[in-house]
């Protein structure tokens, strides 16, 4: 049998890679068998990349979550930060002030002097894998761009000296009234004209979160001031003067006729809005803050804009207990007098309302002054929260589950459960009303209830104060 005669029996290989053999079956089933392997080989290459991808950015997103991008700090003390994550930056003052050094595992440092720019500005090192101390001048600012492993860029971090404080937790019931700015659009519709045609004359002009401020150059002061002059304006164009997003704008406007001989233009609005609510804190000069949350509209789901808003005395009279998946609430009997003032919102914000509170009743401030707790003096464990569920501020136990530094959302950066059996019993949990009750630990008022989760009646979230005071 010649050279040749061997290499067709029993196979050679050819210029594809495969083994060609004098059977074309067991060509095909082993050219098969060869090309599974391959792309398995090729699936479990892809796996793994996507898994060690996946890891990655977990881990990146964990180093990312524990460093909050704002850092509050306390003015002429010693603060120590424990991050324990492998990331380093410079940092560089943006504004003048006092010195501020830190003790960096006995690595004592300063920054002095101030630079016209960033670039002018000599960064000093600062390394988050262990212990920080910082020790504070007066009110500054700094900005650290810090890097993982000092390589690999990460986030930069806004650092504030700040004066510390003493506010008194209040936890009493409030009644809250905000009227708009101008009147509020909830909603586009259409409706039938004289002649029974479908019209909506604000479509494609009005949207639901405008706010009518003027009409033919009449202040707007309440939605039944806008329905007289639409209802009076025979049909004639109207300049209507809105504020959406931010921006004041003059639009036209032909109001149409309806079925019963009356102008209409075919929005749903609205001008004021009521609630109960929890005050958070009284400052010494008389300013409050309360809710935890802005008062936001029911239909449009947006930050209501203020045009003025009252605070009043109110009574809890009924709670609505809450269960997994069915929030309660607590129902709050408001008198709407003089005489049952007890101050003005000036503000309402994502953080919170806000105003000035002189119209307080011996019997409405319970507690002493305590410091207030930044959000890197929170710690998970036992902690307190105060709110009026049956006529006092009361304090109960919760405990704090989770701290999430750098959440997006303010009004989440404290996870918490309740554990007081007495609360439990009489609310189920956190209910609606109890927004802004006060949170304490170790001594400190550091947050604020603000909402319920759904799922869990026991539990809620609640925002850091210094989110609040800084408003």
């Amino acid at each position: 049998m010649s050279q040749l005669d061997k290499q067709y029996k029993y196979g050679k290989y050819e210029p594809d890679g495969f083994v060609r053999y004098e059977n074309d079956k067991i060509y095909e089933e082993n050219n098969k068998y060869r090309r599974r392997l391959y792309y398995y080989r090729r699936f479990l290459y892809i796996l793994l990349f996507a898994g060690v991808l996946a890891f990655a950015m977990a881990w990146w997103l964990s180093i990312w979550s524990r460093i909050p991008s704002s850092i509050k700090l306390r003015a002429e003390t010693a603060e120590t930060l424990e991050f324990m994550v492998p990331v380093s930056g410079e940092i560089y003052r943006e504004e003048v002030s006092d010195e501020m050094d830190w003790d960096d595992n006995a690595d004592a440092m300063a920054v002095g002097g101030i630079a016209e720019s960033r670039e002018e500005q000599q960064g000093l090192h600062i390394d988050f894998q262990g212990p920080v101390t910082f020790m504070t001048g007066t009110t500054s600012r700094y900005t650290v761009d810090l890097k993982v492993f000092g390589i690999i860029p990460l986030k930069s971090v806004d650092i504030e000296i700040i004066q510390d404080k003493k506010v008194t937790p209040a936890g009493i019931p409030i009644g809250i009234y905000v009227q708009t700015k101008g009147v509020l659009i909830i909603g586009i519709g259409e409706y039938e004209d004289e002649t029974g045609q479908p019209v909506s004359p604000a479509k494609y002009i009005l949207q639901p979160g405008d706010y009518i401020l003027e009409v033919n150059d009449e202040e707007i002061t309440g939605k039944d001031r806008l329905i007289d002059l639409i209802t009076h304006s025979e049909g004639q164009d109207m300049i209507v003067k809105v504020i959406r997003d931010g921006e004041v704008m003059d639009l036209m406007i032909k109001p149409a006729m309806n079925l019963s001989g009356d102008y209409k233009i075919g929005v749903w609005v609205r001008d004021n809005a009521q609630g109960v609510g929890t005050m958070t804190y009284i400052e010494e000069d008389g300013t409050f803050g309360a809710l935890g949350h802005g008062i936001n509209d029911v239909d449009i789901s947006a930050l209501m804009t203020l045009g003025s808003g009252l605070l009043y005395h109110t009574e809890i009279i009924n709670i609505t207990r809450g269960s997994d998946g069915s929030p309660g609430e607590l129902t709050g009997f408001i008198e709407y007098d003089d005489s049952n003032l007890l101050g003005q919102i000036t503000d309402n914000t994502p953080y919170g309302i806000f105003g000035v509170c002189d119209g307080l009743r011996p019997e409405d401030v319970v507690y002493e002054p305590m410091p207030i707790g930044l959000k890197q003096d929170i710690k998970k464990g036992p902690a307190q929260i105060i709110c009026s569920i049956t006529g006092a501020p009361t304090i109960y136990d919760v405990e704090i589950a989770e701290i999430n530094l750098d959440n997006d959302n303010v009004n989440r950066g404290i996870v918490l459960h309740i554990t007081d059996a007495e609360l439990l019993s009489l609310t189920g949990g956190i209910v609606q009303g109890m927004s802004g009750s006060p949170i304490i630990q170790d001594g400190k008022l550091i947050g604020a209830v603000t909402h319920v989760l759904v799922q869990d009646a026991t539990s809620g979230y609640g925002i850091f104060i210094e989110n609040m005071i800084a408003h």
